[in-house]
């Protein structure tokens, strides 16, 4: 009789393992464990849409294009010659010609957003129960942490790229001894990753045939609040051709929304904006203009996007003012509204709300900065201290392929980013304007009232209030206090 050859073993013995789910994930504080990342940690088998996300957010449109172009080769050579070959062609068309320190950016402030919307949920949960967690990826490394300086050339190092019997190498340095330290758990995905995990004591996989939904944000250790990037969903291959294909009739539609936006007369312009399908929803009853020379009304909104006043003037019908830390001149010349900025200087501020309110009604968002998750950041209290004509408006927004902010990215284009979207949606809820007895006119603090102007809002939209700050945000994801020169264009 023929024996089985040891690949056709090797298959066997890999697909004779029990799968993750029968893996015991008590009492597993002491042990260790070690993972592939794609199919095994992460429900999403194919590092396309990570590769896609670096290319895009760096290199933009037409890298993306060059790595579309490339999937195939890279396809071809995965499943007929070698799984390093064809990651290898990934790597060079993402990677080739990038600075390290945009490469490092993307991985921190956009691929964790990503990544924790594909754990897989008992890879996970058996995945954290273990006090030492390794991960072997055939990812580069550079997604994580750099290995490279100045420019990345889109060739790999030695040992090269982590598949396969360079997994078994790889936990061997990082394992010296097996024989007296031999990892607990081993789990993966394909038979490529059985000769590292025959080397675990105990070996599980995850069958890619077994579809799972990936872990629900409730379940994730930390939440991914502050995240940056223009991509709103993941890239895979269809996606990445949509978003080329959309990205030249986008721009042409932003501009014509934009130049809408900014001529039409507030009366009418979210009647024009709808035409040129955005969604906007107004509820509540917005409130008719203040008593001017004793104190306007003082709007205090949650901040989605830089055009949040806008379409809050729109839904009131009127001129109003809005003042703001930051804001790229661009985005000030095209604005239909008086923008006034802010200078950080407590007192200088507060001595030019004041003048404004007396003037008129005012726009003001006490974040200081947008957030994208269903999270509300701290709100300053000197709105409360200002005024005791207080109407909360609570905003959300919806976008289906870019996000309308950025941290690092060019501020002026982030209008033109929101208004490319097929359909974004603008909702606005005009709550009731506060009891004065809920104000400081009522005895109460500036901090209690910003508070309980906080909880009122993030109640109203199901978000979640936090005592993050702008500095936060900005120091997170772009490493600066998030201020934008005037000079910019």
């Amino acid at each position: 009789m023929n024996q089985p050859s040891s690949m056709a073993k090797e298959e066997y013995n890999f697909y004779s393992l029990p799968t993750i789910d029968k893996c015991q994930f008590t009492n597993r504080e002491n042990d260790t464990i070690v993972a592939d990342m794609d199919g095994t940690l992460f429900t999403q088998q194919s590092s396309f849409p990570y590769f896609a996300l670096v290319a895009y957010e760096v290199g933009g449109i037409f890298r993306l294009l060059f790595l579309l172009l490339a999937s195939p080769l890279a396809g071809i050579l995965y499943h007929f010659v070698s799984e390093s070959a064809g990651i290898r062609v990934l790597i060079f068309s993402t990677f080739v010609g990038m600075k390290v320190a945009d490469i490092k950016w993307v991985a921190t402030a956009v691929l964790p957003k990503f990544y924790s919307l594909d754990l897989h949920p008992h890879t996970w949960q058996v995945f954290t129960s273990c006090k030492k967690r390794c991960i072997l990826t055939a990812s580069p490394k550079i997604m994580v942490e750099p290995f490279l300086k100045g420019f990345a050339t889109g060739f790999v190092r030695s040992p090269g790229v982590i598949v396969g019997e360079n997994k078994v190498d790889a936990l061997r340095r990082e394992f010296p001894d097996l024989k007296t330290s031999t990892p607990n758990i081993g789990l993966g995905d394909k038979e490529s990753d059985y000769p590292f995990m025959k080397l675990c004591k105990e070996s599980y996989r995850v069958d890619p045939k077994i579809k799972v939904k990936p872990l629900s944000r409730e379940k994730l250790p930390k939440a991914v609040i502050f995240h940056d990037g223009r991509l709103v969903q993941k890239p895979t291959p269809l996606m990445a051709l949509l978003i080329i294909l959309w990205t030249p009739i986008g721009i042409l539609l932003s501009c014509l929304r934009i130049t809408i936006l900014s001529l039409t007369p507030l009366s009418n312009q979210h009647n024009m904006l709808r035409v040129m399908g955005v969604q906007i929803k107004v509820k509540g009853n917005p409130p008719p203009k203040g008593n001017t020379g004793r104190s306007g009304l003082l709007f205090v909104c949650s901040h989605r996007t830089v055009l949040d006043a806008v379409f809050v003037a729109g839904a009131l019908h009127r001129q109003i003012t809005t003042v703001s830390y930051s804001i790229a001149r661009l985005s000030e010349i095209i604005s239909p509204i008086k923008t006034t900025p802010l200078s950080r200087d407590r007192i200088k501020d507060a001595a030019l709300i004041k003048k404004t309110l007396e003037e008129g009604d005012l726009i003001i968002c006490p974040e200081g900065t947008t957030c994208r998750e269903p999270f509300l950041l701290r709100f300053s209290a000197l709105f409360a201290d200002l005024s005791d004509e207080l109407v909360p408006v609570a905003i959300s927004v919806k976008m289906g392929m870019f996000h309308g902010t950025t941290a690092r990215g060019s501020k002026w284009m982030d209008p033109f980013y929101f208004m490319m979207n097929p359909s974004p949606c603008y909702e606005l809820n005009f709550l009731d304007k506060l009891p004065y007895e809920l104000t400081r006119r009522g005895g109460k603090t500036s901090v209690e009232v910003a508070n309980y102007v906080q909880r009122l809002i993030a109640s109203t939209l199901s978000f979640k209030c936090t005592n993050l700050t702008r500095k936060d945000k900005y120091m997170a994801l772009a490493g600066n206090d998030g201020s934008v020169a005037t000079k910019t264009s």
